[in-house]
């Protein structure tokens, strides 16, 4: 049995906190709202600061929105670093700069300490049935630590490089997923105001070389109209933010990752700030003033 500690309970950190209460280890908790009381009925222990949690246990998880939270965490009043003591780790399952990232790492090995950043692709889905992709940064025998506890929350757990190399892939990955909703949204519209059934559509593409998960299943949210949210497009201009911050601060051009950026402030503009993230299609819809499910009124016919 290992004594953890779990920052930041919310949609996903209550789930994966849950996990590691359950694989048999003593959880030590603590969240600005409150431990739920379905974790302290399964045996977590509350605490009242971040400090509190870092002095009672070896290995401390965070879950937290954004860097700065992450940064308040660790290095504000009652924060995780007035609590460590040489030999603890910290792991950070955060979506947060890659840059800043290596910031807080340098702050937390001068502690005599170490840190591992294991941001997460999954969702709430993936949270809640342990089936997480993660992508980590940090020293081979340091992961290699923390692999069994990373392994009761997730399934595809990888070591990328160092410290702040799992951010840069947990970027990558959102720009990855952000580019190819847009294609699909582009894709289904136009076959919808072609006057093609885009349902059939999107069946014929799911067997060539245009397949993918988010055809599949995002595919499917834009064609059956279920924008509730799996992934909230708020949450996805975070980490577009956090993409386009970085190319800037690397001298690199990211136009498409812009250019969707600009189509999720569309559908917030629209009250969108809370759909699924495949809501992306509304913005093209809207540009293009015709929905998937309208009825083509000038569809092109031969001449």
């Amino acid at each position: 049995m290992s004594k953890i500690g779990f920052i930041g309970l919310g949609v996903m950190g209550k789930p994966m906190a849950l996990h590691l209460q359950t694989g048999g280890h003593a959880v030590h908790a603590h969240t600005r709202s409150g431990v739920p009381q379905a974790l302290l009925d399964a045996g977590v222990k509350s605490c009242a600061s971040a400090a509190d949690v870092a002095r009672q246990a070896d290995v401390i998880f965070l879950m937290l929105p954004d860097t700065p939270d992450v940064a308040r965490v660790l290095f504000g009043e009652q924060g995780v670093a007035e609590g460590l003591s040489p030999g603890k780790i910290v792991v950070d399952m955060s979506s947060i700069s890659p840059i800043e990232t290596r910031e807080f790492a340098a702050r937390i090995e001068k502690l005599g300490c170490d840190y591992v950043d294991a941001p997460v692709s999954g969702g709430e889905v993936g949270a809640k049935a342990a089936t997480l992709s993660i992508m980590a940064g940090g020293k081979q025998d340091v992961f290699d630590k923390v692999l069994p506890l990373l392994q009761l929350m997730g399934k595809n757990i990888t070591l990328v490089g160092n410290a702040g190399d799992g951010q840069v892939a947990k970027v990558a990955n959102q720009v990855i997923v952000a580019l190819t909703i847009e294609a699909v949204s582009e894709a289904l519209v136009l076959a919808a105001k072609a006057g093609a059934d885009p349902a059939r559509v999107r069946q014929a593409l799911m067997g060539g070389f245009a397949s993918s998960r988010i055809l599949e299943v995002h595919g499917e949210r834009m064609i059956k109209r279920t924008f509730e949210p799996g992934f909230r497009i708020e949450l996805h201009q975070k980490d577009l933010n956090l993409a386009l911050s970085t190319a800037k601060a690397l001298g690199l051009g990211l136009p498409n990752t812009a250019s969707c950026q600009q189509l999720f402030n569309v559908c917030v503009a629209q009250g969108g700030a809370g759909w699924d993230h495949s809501g992306l299609v509304k913005a093209i819809e809207h540009m293009s003033s015709f929905a998937i499910g309208d009825k083509p009124t000038n569809a092109p016919t031969k001449g």
